[in-house]
């Protein structure tokens, strides 16, 4: 069975950090890119950070230098370090492999973590 756990959100100030952690199971954790996404409100999902199986990472323009991904195959875990945090960064943040995980023909996604960022 697939799951993808996110944590670690909450509420900061401008210019404050957070780290986010995803926990995944009923995948091959280390065969797999891993990204993460977020979704503000009335906006559609936003890639911000993927880490290849090779360790290679790659950012949009908008996070890159503020945002890092991270994996521990050990583990199962993804993390995404967030640094410099800005109002505009705040949205539900979502992981998943990349390509996205399927279960019965639909893309996959756990409950995701809310980032708040207060101006």
């Amino acid at each position: 069975q697939v799951q993808f756990v996110e944590s670690g959100g909450g509420l900061v100030q401008f210019g404050g950090s957070l780290r986010l952690s995803c926990a995944a199971s009923g995948v091959i954790f280390s065969q797999k890119n891993w990204s993460w996404w977020r979704q503000a409100p009335g906006k559609q999902r936003e890639l911000v950070a993927t880490i290849a199986t090779g360790f290679t990472t790659s950012y949009p323009p908008s996070v890159r230098g503020r945002f890092t991904i991270s994996r521990n195959n050990a583990e199962n875990t993804v993390y995404l370090q967030m640094n410099s945090l800005k109002p505009e960064d705040t949205a539900t943040y979502y992981c998943n492999t990349n390509p996205r995980t399927k279960t019965s023909g639909d893309e996959y996604w756990g409950q995701g973590t809310q980032v708040t960022v207060s101006s």
